[in-house]
């Protein structure tokens, strides 16, 4: 089991940047795929960024790449999100979750058994 918790959101200018956290507590963090999610009303959660829990292999969705990184601390149970160029397509809901690895990099959302309550983003013009 793995409590997931997100910090970091808030409100960037168009073109800026911020920087989201999130912190497990539990069992095994290391060993467990992490993504990023985003979801705004009406409108079904997406994947933003995924990694493995190596920590080796990464995916972004396309509106995510080239802007935002994705990174792990498995030391500190810590997965990241570096968001860069914000634009407002951005502001969303953004989630943390886990998944159990099953060999190849989780990206489904149904893979991913364990969510934290998300943190919300805001970008202003």
């Amino acid at each position: 089991q793995l409590q997931l918790v997100e910090s970091g959101g808030g409100t960037a200018q168009t073109g800026g940047s911020l920087r989201l956290s999130c912190v497990a507590s539990g069992r095994d963090f290391k060993m467990y795929d992490m993504a990023w999610f985003r979801q705004t009303p009406g409108k079904e959660r997406e994947l933003g960024a995924a990694i493995a829990w190596s920590g080796y292999d990464t995916h972004y969705a396309d509106a995510a790449e080239g802007r935002f990184t994705v990174s792990r601390d498995n030391k500190k149970n810590t997965q990241y999100l570096q968001m860069n160029g914000l634009h407002p397509a951005d502001p969303a809901v953004y989630y943390c979750a886990a998944a159990w690895p099953t060999g190849n990099l989780a990206l489904a959302l149904r893979r991913y058994s364990f969510w934290g309550p998300g943190t919300a983003v805001t970008v202003s013009t």
